[in-house]
């Protein structure tokens, strides 16, 4: 007599198969989500990536005209503080023929000094002159002292290297600026090569690890993205 199967035993074996059934059913929309979550960080991660190596590329740009800009107005206040160099050397050659005409009691050669002299320098002379330097022991050692003496390409110098020195903080300013978005596109990057090598793992713990990864770096890439400054017009 053929041995048949029980209704017990067939029983279990349809309670077995069901419930291999919906373990199939829960890993597979586990799955189904997982690789919607990376397919959504994927496109998020490739929109940051881009817009932070716009920012990187714009700021470094900045970066290099602001230093460019300081160094030709360094050039600029050099030229200018050479020739006020040159002027305060003629002044002082004027002064001289002036100051041995005074000395000497010579009204004429006095007046003729005077007239030759720069007219910037002029009214520091006569200021001078008024002091009475050669009887009065406080007068101050020359018209170079006096509060009207003024060289206007020492102002500009001082000007211009102010503006250099300006210049160039705002340049390396933005250089560190685009250095942190690049900084922020290489962990971009990474998170890229996480989710992308996370779909080959067939075993699920290393794929949420990988994912849990790529999701954290992606955290704190927004967080600085955040804290920086857009880029410049």
């Amino acid at each position: 007599m053929a041995e048949g199967l029980s209704a017990v035993e067939v029983g279990k074996e349809i309670a077995e198969h069901a419930k291999h059934g919906k373990h199939d059913k829960h890993d597979e929309r586990r799955d189904r989500l997982i690789s919607i979550s990376e397919a959504v960080m994927l496109s998020v991660v490739a929109v940051l990536a881009a817009w932070s190596g716009y920012c990187a590329a714009k700021w470094g740009t900045e970066a290099s005209l602001n230093l460019a800009h300081a160094s030709a107005t360094r050039t600029k206040a050099n030229r200018a503080d050479l020739e006020a160099i040159q002027i305060r050397t003629l002044d002082s050659v004027s002064f001289n023929a002036a100051f041995a005409a005074l000395v000497a009691g010579d009204q004429r050669a006095l007046r003729v000094a005077t007239r030759r002299l720069r007219p910037g320098y002029r009214p520091a002379f006569e200021a001078w002159l008024a002091t009475r330097p050669l009887t009065n022991a406080h007068a101050p050692p020359g018209p170079a002292f006096m509060p009207q003496y003024r060289v206007p390409q020492a102002q500009q110098a001082r000007t211009l290297d102010r503006g250099a020195d300006r210049a160039f903080a705002e340049g390396r300013a933005a250089g560190a600026t685009s250095d942190k978005y690049v900084r922020i596109t290489v962990l971009l990057a990474t998170v890229l090569f996480l989710v992308g090598i996370s779909s080959h793992f067939p075993l699920r713990g290393a794929r949420y690890g990988l994912v849990g990864m790529a999701s954290l770096l992606l955290v704190i890439s927004v967080v600085q993205l955040l804290s920086l400054p857009g880029p410049p017009a």
